[in-house]
């Protein structure tokens, strides 16, 4: 085969007719005709139909004859125009076919567990593809010749290279760090790596490279990016996976609106080569507004639906549930679900959404009134005075057609909690989220620290450097109030990446281990080397990390990042492909001074 004289199936069109060509691939489909047969042949590029005909040469029919899905050919013949009653819009190659001449069968195929083509001969749709996902990894490599897996991993390909590009422009360089190294407390479980050489001692696969890259802050680097993997043994949740590609990224002598206008510039090139425009500058939220606006830190802004408090709107109301929480120190917050009046009908509200949906969300119930022919509707309305009803509509801005659903509960928190999750749940129900629409915004002025099972821990990790001065700072209720000079990228609802302006002072990056509740021989014994590095000069530095999967998964609208990854695990952490994780032979054990201790209690 001479590479060299090859011609793509995707690239043929009828500025070729006359010519000879030769084309490798594997058969898409096939269609007999009894005098005649045809394929679809398949490359990395597209297909094109090849005819075969007895009356030109019976022995390159007969050989066609045998062929079925999925095998793989070399083929050379002449390339003619399609009658016109049969030219195919539905593909690029649609106005010609080759006649072949000659035809080599490079390998047979068994017949695959699930269909690979995505057209009929005649260019029609083939049926919705509804493969178990178990059954997709267990044969990927099959899975991804399907010409809709592989477009996800060329784009895939194609934004990083946009990415490279874009950070070059901007005076980055791209620095390897390390994936065997050291196990230091980052937020989640690490994987380890037993050393054979080092008896009894392991490696940890990183988490991120967080400390490396702000070692190269140290070495004078100045402006650093990696397209890095990473590794983290966490809680199984349906989009996440234990190893992870992300955009890691460095800068010194910068502050966070540098940071932020560069991957702005960043993001936007990217979203635009992929043929999306996004607006600059992002929105900008602080914690405490995203969390009472929209119940959490990663708000979906693609819709309205804003949560509004109308708790001092209602100190004497005479609603028994609502008055008790109210002064008892409660919240009262509602959502304006426009123009909705409707398609949400009484039963709907009361018997589906305030009696099923919100107690699965975690809440204890819902209240809801129908603004119609200009006042408000419901089995409660009795209990409102006139003036009460009337702050309601005004402060919730409501009108003709809209429905008001309210929420009240001691714990602020589940109010925040519960309502934030109804507002997703009811948008998409009702169809209120747009298409093709991506709504970017930046999470500003996080805590610098929060309180998990009755102790301090950061909320974004121990490297973050504090908004003001923390060191004379000593009791928790200080503490818990400090803002931390972090920020979120958030798209369409999703965490998309997460950075901060890092910690420069060893004093303060001592302090803040300390606070984390680290003693003296545990900050020596996993940060001794860093707090050292912080020693000899250290610039003010920051960064990001973007995850990759995640950012190209929400740019493609893949139902999962797994679809945007070549060889993902499954949603337990397995690889139906290679079986992995999986048990070692006792020998391997026995070279790591391990051995497994099963519990016979």
């Amino acid at each position: 085969m001479d590479c060299n004289k090859r011609s793509y199936c995707g690239f043929l069109s009828k500025k070729d007719t006359g010519k000879t060509v030769t084309v490798s691939g594997w058969v898409d489909t096939v269609r007999d005709h009894g005098n005649l047969l045809f394929i679809h042949l398949r490359d990395i590029k597209g297909v094109v139909q090849v005819v075969f005909d007895p009356d030109k040469d019976v022995d390159v029919y007969k050989t066609a004859e045998s062929l079925r899905s999925e095998y793989v050919v070399e083929l050379t013949g002449s390339v003619a125009l399609r009658n016109e009653d049969a030219v195919n819009p539905n593909i690029k190659s649609g106005e010609i076919e080759i006649i072949c001449t000659r035809l080599s069968l490079i390998n047979k195929a068994k017949t695959p567990p699930f269909n690979i083509t995505e057209k009929d001969m005649m260019g029609n749709d083939a049926p919705v593809f509804n493969v178990d996902e178990d059954i997709r990894l267990k044969y990927r490599y099959l899975d991804l010749r399907r010409p809709a897996m592989q477009q996800k991993i060329i784009a895939r390909y194609k934004a990083i290279k946009v990415i490279r590009d874009y950070l070059d422009e901007n005076d980055f360089i791209e620095v390897e760090t390390p994936c065997l190294t050291k196990s230091t407390p980052e937020g989640a479980r690490d994987y380890l790596v037993p050393s054979r050489v080092h008896e009894e001692k392991c490696y940890a696969l990183p988490q991120s490279p967080q400390l490396f890259k702000q070692l190269l802050m140290t070495s004078g680097f100045e402006r650093y990016f990696q397209v890095a993997r990473c590794f983290r043994d966490e809680d199984l949740r349906p989009n996440r996976q234990p190893e992870f590609t992300q955009l890691d990224m460095e800068m010194s002598f910068v502050n966070e609106q540098c940071i932020q206008d560069l991957l702005e510039g960043l993001v936007k090139r990217v979203f635009e080569k992929s043929g999306y425009s996004v607006k600059m500058p992002f929105a900008r939220l602080t914690y405490e507004e995203a969390v009472s606006k929209y119940g959490n830190d990663h708000p979906d802004l693609r819709f309205g639906l804003e949560m509004v408090d109308v708790t001092d709107l209602l100190p004497d109301v005479n609603y028994k549930i609502i008055n008790s929480i109210v002064n008892s120190g409660g919240l009262v917050k509602g959502l304006n679900i426009k123009g909705q009046a409707g398609h949400l009908s009484k039963n709907i509200l009361q018997e589906e959404l305030a009696k099923k949906v919100i107690p699965q969300l975690g809440g204890k119930g819902m209240t809801w009134m129908k603004m119609e022919e200009g006042r408000l509707n419901s089995n409660i309305v009795q209990f409102f005075t006139d003036d009460e009803l009337a702050d309601l509509v005004e402060r919730m801005d409501a009108e003709n057609g809209d429905v008001l659903v309210f929420i009240a509960d001691i714990d602020h928190s589940k109010v925040n909690e519960v309502l934030g999750k109804f507002r997703l749940y009811i948008a998409e129900r009702q169809g209120m989220i747009p298409d093709d629409t991506y709504a970017l915004c930046w999470i500003t002025d996080f805590p610098m620290f929060e309180k998990f099972e009755g102790k301090l821990t950061s909320m974004h990790h121990p490297f973050t450097a504090p908004q003001i001065d923390i060191t004379g700072l000593s009791t928790e209720e200080e503490l818990l109030s400090v803002k931390a000079r972090a920020y979120d990228l958030v798209i369409n609802g999703e965490e998309a990446g997460g950075g901060s302006i890092r910690i420069h002072s060893p004093k303060v990056q001592e302090q803040v281990f300390k606070i984390l509740g680290l003693k003296e021989e545990e900050i020596k014994e996993k940060f001794e080397f860093f707090i050292n590095a912080l020693e000899y000069g250290t610039p003010s530095h920051g960064g990001i990390a973007i995850g990759l999967d995640r950012l190209i998964s929400i740019l493609l609208r893949t139902e999962s990042i797994r679809d945007v990854i070549a060889f993902p695990k499954n949603r337990m952490a397995f690889c139906p492909l290679t079986g992995a994780p999986d048990f070692v032979a006792d020998n391997q054990l026995k070279d790591l001074n391990l051995k497994f201790i099963r519990d016979l209690s």
